[in-house]
């Protein structure tokens, strides 16, 4: 090759990374609903890329941590070295890994995953690897106050063309059982400036989920998939106790039987009960999962987007998962907003160890703050084919609604004793 083609060759390229250059970078703060915090990276070229920043209750701890340490960083940086932004952002802070950094850096990574797809004219699944599935399963959230009323709500779900949902109860004896919640097709739990108090009665609940779960099979039989969240309430022995009694009704999980800090107590679980366990909706690296992946104690992984690192993060999660038959299971709750829902989604329309993806709706004013192009059908959602992830932000609506104070609930034993909420 000539030099006078080298030269062009080098200017075309030089050219190229000006305009991947971040040139801005900004935290929006909004509740439409809820609070969510949302990341917005612009490019020398105008390319803008969007990541969810949100921690529920503690959003204002992310969106300083961005302001003050990340942001001042990224300025002048090429946006597509997403890999060593990442080590930058987690190896250079010293501080590793915990739920705000690990949230922060989860933001701009998306964000940065956006931006590329978009210069690349393409769907972020392309960029990833290309289609595993045509539609990505996904379960709802069924409650009620009782037995009656979560069957109930069950069929509905099942109306709705659900194929999985997940069915919580209250239990009488216990103030504001985790999981009911105060709307119909959304569970949103942060209702508070300060912590309200809920209780919790483990002997209670062991004596009437199955009761629930008797009545759901009873009624709609065994061709939907149904699933049930512990949310840390159980110690392993209780939790091996409730996976047992559980294994008729042949749950496609036990979500949360007990907390894993100790990643080994999920031995006590598995040894007793074949009943599926998923695990990870607080997991903020591969760290806090690999014994229980690599000891196959777990058969899905629920860590999530915005809460590991990313997607360049949870790639890493996946596929050491996939090395022991173990899927995904990434957690969807409302506080997700749909910027880590539509890029959740093409992350799970390719992965190959894909198992099921949470799907909470989210409310009218929140869709309309966060436009997005995926949509739901017969069960699945189904990413769009816009370049990037599918979802933007309008920022002139978001300012319509500031941040409201709120954080999640603490729970109570009868004796006042301070528990797993």
């Amino acid at each position: 090759m000539a030099d006078a083609d080298h030269k062009k060759l080098a200017t075309e390229a030089a050219g190229t990374t000006k305009e991947r250059r971040i040139t801005d970078a900004r935290v929006v703060v909004t509740s439409p609903g809820r609070n969510f915090v949302t990341v917005i990276i612009e490019t020398e070229g105008g390319v803008t890329g969007i990541g969810d920043a949100t921690l529920n209750g503690r959003e204002l701890a992310v969106a300083s941590y961005l302001v003050e340490h990340v942001i001042p960083a990224l300025i002048g940086r090429d946006a597509a070295q997403i890999e060593d932004i990442w080590q930058y952002l987690y190896r250079g802070a010293y501080w590793r890994r915990g739920p705000v950094t690990m949230s922060a850096i989860a933001a701009i990574d998306v964000a940065l995953w956006d931006i590329k797809a978009k210069m690349a004219g393409m769907p972020l699944y392309q960029l990833l690897g290309g289609r595993s599935r045509e539609g990505v399963l996904v379960y709802g959230h069924a409650n009620g106050g009782d037995i009656e009323e979560t069957v109930d709500a069950v069929g509905r779900y099942i109306d709705m063309g659900y194929k999985a949902i997940r069915a919580q109860s209250g239990v009488p004896g216990i103030k504001d059982a985790y999981g009911v919640g105060r709307g119909t097709m959304y569970y949103e739990p942060a209702d508070n400036s300060l912590p309200s108090v809920t209780g919790w009665d483990t002997r209670k609940a062991l004596n009437y989920v199955p009761r629930l779960f008797d009545k759901l099979r009873l009624t709609y039989g065994f061709d939907h998939h149904l699933l049930h969240d512990g949310h840390h309430r159980y110690t392993p022995q209780e939790a091996a106790n409730l996976g047992k009694m559980l294994e008729p009704y042949q749950l496609f999980w036990l979500e949360d039987a007990t907390p894993a800090e100790n990643q080994e107590v999920f031995r006590l679980i598995r040894q007793h009960t074949v009943t599926p366990l998923a695990v990870g909706e607080v997991f903020n690296t591969i760290w806090d999962c690999k014994d229980l992946i690599e000891e196959q104690l777990i058969d899905y992984i629920r860590a999530t987007l915005v809460h590991a690192g990313g997607i360049t993060h949870l790639r890493r999660i996946a596929d050491l998962a996939s090395l022991y038959q173990i899927r995904t299971g990434c957690h969807g709750a409302t506080d997700l907003s749909p910027a880590s829902m539509g890029a959740a989604l093409h992350f799970d329309t390719w992965v190959p160890n894909f198992g099921i993806q949470e799907y909470m709706r989210h409310s009218d004013a929140t869709d309309e703050v966060f436009p997005h192009d995926y949509h739901f059908a017969d069960g699945y959602l189904h990413c769009g084919e816009t370049p990037g992830h599918g979802v933007t932000i309008d920022e002139a609506l978001a300012k319509k609604y500031p941040y409201d104070p709120k954080q999640l609930p603490v729970a109570r034993l009868a004796d006042g004793t301070m528990w797993n909420w």
